[in-house]
């Protein structure tokens, strides 16, 4: 198995404004679909390829309404973000993008939900004796 190196510096500063350029772009209403500009969309993170030629953008709809249907739409949409990536940030390529479900969220919830059922708190309560 690879192990997973952090990023570097450049890697971060490269994705936060990519996550910049997609949220104007989202905010603006660039988009042609009519889920997407209805939606209330969140980009949690974005992570970028050592080479940074690869982009990938997690998201969150409120409540994971249509989360589907809209990161379908994304997807199908991403030649206006790598148009607006491009013209905005000097890197000698234009990264490929890719838009993914943030699922931390829901995992988070899982977890909290698993510290609360009954065997599991009855468990915790004998370890803090």
């Amino acid at each position: 198995m690879a192990e997973q190196k952090e990023p570097s510096q450049r890697q971060l500063r490269v994705a936060q404004e990519i996550k910049r350029v997609i949220t104007s772009v989202l905010e603006r209403g660039e988009l042609r679909s009519k889920d997407v500009l209805e939606s209330f969309i969140t980009v949690t993170e974005v992570r970028v390829s050592p080479d940074l030629k690869y982009v990938t953008a997690y998201i969150m709809t409120l409540n994971g309404q249509k989360l589907g249907l809209v990161l379908e739409m994304l997807n199908a949409e991403k030649g206006v973000f790598k148009k607006q990536i491009g013209s905005k940030l000097q890197l000698r390529y234009t990264p490929d993008i890719t838009f993914r479900a943030d699922d931390t969220f829901v995992e988070m919830d899982r977890i909290e939900k698993l510290l609360r059922h009954p065997k599991v708190a009855q468990d915790l309560d004998k370890s803090d004796k």
